[in-house]
């Protein structure tokens, strides 16, 4: 596979795990840690298009400043949204996986194997020590 990015968190067990699967698949993915290097408003309409999601879909509640910025408030439009995200990165859900395959918001961290174009994989042992059986279930 030519090219896998992950939007990455590492303070986060989800995201952790996501790049664990997709490195236990043999591959090794660009990684943004978008805290640090928070992607562009392009770059965040981009990903969403390719998801087929609003930004409303992709704003995380839990850990960030969405409840003392009064985002649930229906007033805020998409822009004024992709604002928040860019003054405030960790309101962006994670992990976000870009492959040849798709472009998904991975949670729960098996959602990654829709994106993956490998056969089978060997059971993968996730940080919180449940295993992740891999069904073969593939995109394309």
């Amino acid at each position: 596979m030519s090219e896998i990015t992950i939007y990455h968190n590492p303070a986060c067990g989800t995201s952790r795990n996501v790049l664990g699967l997709i490195r236990h698949a043999g591959f090794e993915p660009r990684i943004v840690e978008y805290l640090k290097t928070p992607p562009t408003k392009e770059e965040l309409r981009q990903l969403l298009a390719e998801m087929g999601i609003g930004v409303r879909d992709l704003l995380r509640e839990k850990g960030t400043p969405y409840a003392e910025l009064g985002l649930s408030d229906p007033k805020w439009t998409d822009e004024e949204l992709l604002d928040f995200i860019q003054q405030h990165p960790i309101l962006m859900n994670r992990p976000v996986v870009r492959t040849p395959l798709g472009t998904k918001l991975c949670r729960p961290s098996d959602e990654v194997l829709e994106l993956l174009p490998v056969g089978k994989l060997e059971p993968f042992v996730r940080e919180d020590g449940e295993t992740v059986i891999d069904h073969g279930k593939r995109r394309g």
